[in-house]
């Protein structure tokens, strides 16, 4: 019998061009931050990731996706879960460096969930 890991659902609003980078390592990583892109920050409500993706990517590329994707609960322990506003503005801030590790630890596939034109 094997035992599955806890994992936790994080969402990521994404703009075209992160997505398709998504899509070319199979949905299984995020490709590497830019250099004035110090943090990934995924999210912990996909409502907030919706908010984003129709405010932010909608309005700057016209168009912007909402992901889901799992990852290795005790892994994601070591990022501390930052308030950035509201009750419901949870997100992982997560070091560029550390991408390769974070992406090591996603279970199963990067998912889009909405899209917003």
């Amino acid at each position: 019998m094997t035992s599955r890991r806890a994992t936790t659902t994080l969402s990521r609003p994404t703009g075209l061009k992160e997505l398709d980078l998504v899509r070319e390592l199979n949905w299984r990583a995020w490709p590497p931050r830019l250099p004035e892109q110090p943090i990934f920050y995924p999210v912990l409500d996909e409502d907030y990731a919706i908010r984003i993706a129709r405010d932010w990517n909608v309005k700057h590329s016209g168009a912007g996706f909402v992901t889901r994707f799992e990852v290795d609960s005790e892994f994601l322990s070591r990022y501390p879960v930052q308030q950035a506003g509201g009750r419901t503005i949870l997100e992982l801030w997560v070091p560029a460096e550390e991408r390769d590790d974070f992406n090591a630890h996603i279970v199963g596939e990067i998912q889009v969930v909405h899209e917003l034109r």
